[in-house]
């Protein structure tokens, strides 16, 4: 049975109503995921932009040539910002998975045609375990072993020695961050990438989220981007803090060699021959437009401008945690994200549980990015902690947030982090490593995440769930509610 048809108003006023349902993604009322500027006039020329090229097939820029012209000039804008040389050459991607997925298997294919190792041998990547999960998902893809790097506990820093001391010919990748997305760590980007150009090694910047708004930050900054010796390629994602709509990301090479390593080509088909630069075949150019059309209109200066935006509403919101007893930012964040965790050196009674303090600031109408605790494998356990991402946009809500923030920590001081196991004996114990969907959507019930995607008023509990189920299980439970939420 079919649904009449229904007039383009009738389903629009549809669609407003299940955007109504949404997290809001302008006014700085989210602190992650979305990147407000708070000029709407930016808004409206990328989604005009777009239209112009909704037809458009990235697939083929010989047949579309504004494609290659639009790419060409965004490649050129992040060249000059991003200390490249005059070999770099990069592609426009659809987002930083993708970037830093062709960063691996470039290097991958490149390792292999080196022919250091056997061909048997399961080649590595090396990275800080705050590296971000893309390069996890790029290792399971490409059939390499991800070798994390134990970080800081106090500070979510990692220590160039001990980077480098897992280097050996069957290493294909290096990746650090600029910065680390759970603590906003600057990694030691020059020592890392010395000790990979001596042996030999491709060195890769992970700057999705930095790489937009570190070179216009005010504060002096450690060296990170392609103007470091020994950094072979570097990701920044424009969908970010370039302000351009999902989703649009840039992966440049330090050579031309290198990022001609990044192509998939064929002619050995009976259709027309194909090249792709990206994982994408056919591909919207909307984004690219956008992003595009953004650069244009900001150019440096105005990049430069909403950096400061968001370096003052930072600095004020890191000074405005400091003085919150009970809680503590993390390390020594740059650029416009930090961490926030409890204050381990006060008494139990003083302290201020980042989830549970988070979920009261939700109540308020402020919505803020809970982290679970980790234990690394060297035995060292990494805290549980709260996210900020700071944008343009947050500067004006100041006068609001803050006093949230503090009245939240006000309401959850002294409170006991939720205890997993007590939430897993809630569950009636142990939990069996291999879940069928039935089971794990019985269990998901069971501590109030129903089919029909609604969560929990407090994500506490959820959380402390996930830091003490083993890894595999809490991982098939997430795969669960998120396939609930599309799915039968």
């Amino acid at each position: 049975m079919t649904e009449p048809s229904r007039d383009a108003a009738a389903i629009l006023a549809e669609l407003d109503a299940l955007r109504a349902q949404d997290a809001p993604t302008h006014g700085g009322r989210v602190l992650s995921y979305v990147y407000d500027t708070g000029r709407a006039e930016l808004d409206e020329l990328a989604a005009e932009a777009a239209r112009r090229m909704q037809a458009v097939n990235g697939l083929d820029p010989t047949a579309f040539r504004s494609v290659a012209a639009l790419e060409r000039d965004v490649l050129g804008f992040a060249r000059g910002i991003l200390g490249a040389g005059p070999d770099a050459a990069g592609s426009v991607t659809s987002g930083g998975t993708e970037s830093c997925l062709l960063a691996v298997k470039t290097a991958r294919d490149l390792w292999r045609g080196a022919a250091r190792e056997a061909a048997t041998a399961v080649p590595r990547l090396v990275a800080p375990v705050t590296v971000h999960a893309a390069f996890r998902k790029a290792a399971e893809l490409f059939g390499l072993a991800f070798d994390a790097v134990p970080v800081s506990p106090l500070t979510g820093a990692v220590d160039a020695a001990a980077v480098a001391a897992r280097l050996g010919p069957d290493v294909a990748l290096v990746v650090v961050s600029a910065p680390s997305y759970p603590f906003a760590a600057m990694d030691p980007v020059p020592e890392v990438a010395a000790a990979c150009a001596q042996a030999d090694i491709a060195c890769h910047v992970d700057a999705c989220i930095g790489g937009w708004i570190l070179p216009f930050w005010p504060a002096e900054l450690p060296a990170w981007d392609l103007s470091v010796p020994g950094v072979t390629s570097l990701s920044a994602d424009l969908h970010k803090y370039g302000y351009a709509p999902k989703g649009v990301s840039v992966l440049l090479h330090d050579t031309r060699d290198r990022h001609r390593a990044q192509y998939f080509a064929t002619t050995d088909w009976p259709g027309y021959p194909v090249v792709n630069p990206t994982l994408l075949g056919s591909k919207s150019a909307g984004a690219l437009a956008a992003a595009w059309a953004i650069i244009r209109t900001l150019g440096a200066q105005g990049f430069a401008e909403l950096a400061a935006q968001s370096a003052r509403a930072t600095g004020a919101l890191v000074d405005a945690v400091a003085s919150i007893e009970g809680l503590h930012v993390v390390g020594d964040p740059a650029g416009p994200l930090f961490a926030v965790a409890a204050d381990e050196s006060v008494a139990p009674e003083h302290r201020v549980d980042p989830h549970h303090w988070a979920d009261r600031v939700r109540a308020a109408g402020w919505v803020l990015q809970q982290q679970p605790g980790l234990v690394q494998h060297d035995g060292s356990r990494l805290p549980r902690t709260t996210h900020f991402t700071v944008t343009p946009v947050t500067e004006a809500g100041l006068p609001e947030l803050i006093p949230a923030l503090v009245a939240a920590a006000d309401a959850v001081r002294g409170m006991p982090p939720a205890d997993g196991a007590a939430v897993l004996a809630g569950l009636g114990g142990a939990l069996p490593s291999q879940l069928d969907s039935a089971t794990a959507g019985a269990l998901l019930a069971g501590i109030g995440l129903g089919g029909d995607g609604a969560l929990p008023a407090e994500m506490a509990p959820f959380l402390a769930l996930v830091e003490a189920l083993p890894h595999q299980v809490a991982e098939r439970l997430l795969v669960e509610l998120l396939a609930r939420t599309v799915g039968p």
